[in-house]
């Protein structure tokens, strides 16, 4: 609980819980981030993916472009956080993540 909170955030997380398609959810990133921080998040997640399915930094960095610090840092949240480990126990569970590309 120790981490803090801006105005504004809890309706921000509601409005993205709203969201009930992939579409939608397109359409209100495309609305609330620039084309460089949705590739930058799409990549963090990619990273994620790779390194939940065993990759090497070498190889998620070839995969992805990221550089190491980023490939630290998603490691990191990985093995510590909670968010990164909540979505892909998600994803794989409902059959969207199952080693392979999770590009269209």
């Amino acid at each position: 609980m120790g981490k803090i909170r801006h105005p504004g955030e809890e309706e921000f997380y509601q409005a993205i819980l709203s969201l009930k398609t992939i579409e939608e959810c397109r359409l209100f990133f495309e609305d609330v981030a620039t084309i460089k921080e949705l590739q930058a998040m799409a990549q963090r997640f990619r990273v994620a993916c790779l390194l939940d399915e065993g990759s090497n930094y070498l190889e998620v960095s070839q995969a992805t472009g990221a550089s190491s610090a980023t490939i630290s840092r998603v490691n990191r949240c990985l093995n510590y956080g909670g968010g990164y480990r909540t979505a892909l126990d998600r994803i794989k569970k409902a059959g969207y993540h199952d080693g392979a590309d999770l590009e269209e």
